[in-house]
């Protein structure tokens, strides 16, 4: 029986996160789902479920929701939701595309105190770093961890991707800027010595390699200092110009675009419900 109940209780999360996405993905809802008391904190503890599909879901329905430059600060304050985003990109069971999209979530939220100029910026970086991971699912492929010293600011940030870029073999990358790391994706013929050339023609910075002692430990390796020889990058993909943003007419789209609230009400209570029924905080 109990074998029973924990198979039928798996679809639920996920038909409940299902809900709360959809719910999210309309502009009008936003607002509503992050001022309520129980959605949010339902939305972070999804991001430890065991369930890829659930965890995915749910990071849907927070890009949606931190799209709503009002819910920002919220968001980011809210207990557990910057440590849980960081756990889903630092796991090395989670995919790809999901820690991408963690990783969004998280830099959305983490400039959410950036002036207007700075947040344009922000994404149009994103923008083009999501381009740029369109090849990641590649299996002839392997994962290295920088830390950067130096990768302090959206300057640096944008030095260091543009050596990456340059680099062949290289399929993606994400920053974790609170930690001044880079998880880079490359070929497998590819030295990771290479990276650390190409972070160190920056003049400003320095990377050494984040690796994992047999118990587990996390430990600080620098490379060596003889310069690798980078093969430089030549097919570089191209970027969407600035008019064709898929975020333009964000604002103006509001008055626009919505569920009819009676619909919208009953699904965000059937949610809240769901998320005080199942979990304790």
């Amino acid at each position: 029986e109990k074998m029973n109940s924990a198979m039928s209780e798996e679809p639920d999360a996920l038909s409940v996160v299902n809900q709360l996405r959809d719910l999210a993905a309309d502009p009008l809802n936003r607002r509503a789902i992050v001022q309520d008391q129980g959605c949010l904190p339902g939305l972070i503890l999804f991001l430890d479920h065991p369930n890829p599909q659930v965890v995915h879901s749910a990071l849907l329905a927070l890009r949606y929701l931190a799209e709503c430059r009002v819910n920002r600060e919220k968001m980011k304050s809210e207990l557990g939701m910057m440590l849980s985003l960081q756990n889903v990109i630092q796991k090395t069971t989670t995919p790809g595309e999901t820690k991408l999209l963690a990783s969004e979530v998280y830099d959305i939220l983490q400039s959410s105190n950036m002036s207007d100029t700075d947040s344009v910026n922000e994404m149009n970086y994103r923008r083009r770093k999501a381009q740029f991971f369109l090849g990641s699912t590649n299996k002839r492929a392997k994962t290295v961890v920088l830390h950067i010293d130096g990768l302090d600011d959206s300057s640096r940030r944008n030095l260091c991707e543009e050596a990456l870029l340059k680099i062949k073999g290289v399929i993606s990358f994400t920053f974790q800027m609170a930690v001044q790391r880079c998880v880079v994706r490359i070929r497998s013929d590819l030295k990771a010595e290479a990276l650390a050339t190409a972070i160190a023609s920056t003049k400003v910075m320095k990377a050494q390699q984040v690796v994992k002692s047999e118990s587990g430990e996390e430990m600080l390796v620098p490379f060596q200092d003889t310069p690798v020889e980078v093969e430089q990058n030549t097919d570089l993909p191209e970027y969407l110009p600035e008019d064709e943003s898929p975020t333009k007419e964000q604002d103006k789209a509001v008055s626009r675009v919505g569920s009819h609230p009676e619909g919208a009400a009953s699904w965000l209570s059937t949610a809240a419900n769901f998320l005080s029924r199942s979990f304790y905080w």
